[in-house]
């Protein structure tokens, strides 16, 4: 399955909203440097989707904040 995400780094408090089916804006408080925000946004997917951490990769948008996420089976 394949996510979208439009981050928001260095936001005051945390959150995720689902816009579409597959389509999320996640704020997070961190910011975007070394792969911070990156991994602040894996791990609130993760809780949110219910699913461990290792079944989510990132597969675009690295430096960008919009990303594309893979969920792995």
């Amino acid at each position: 399955m394949i996510v979208k995400v439009k981050v928001k780094p260095n936001a005051k408090k945390e959150e995720i909203k689902e816009i579409q089916k597959d389509y999320f804006e996640i704020k997070v408080t961190v910011p975007p440097e070394k792969g911070k925000a990156n991994s602040r946004v894996v791990e609130i997917l993760s809780k949110y989707l219910k699913i461990p951490k290792s079944r989510i990769k990132l597969k675009k948008g690295e430096k960008s904040r919009d990303k594309i996420f893979e969920i792995i089976d």
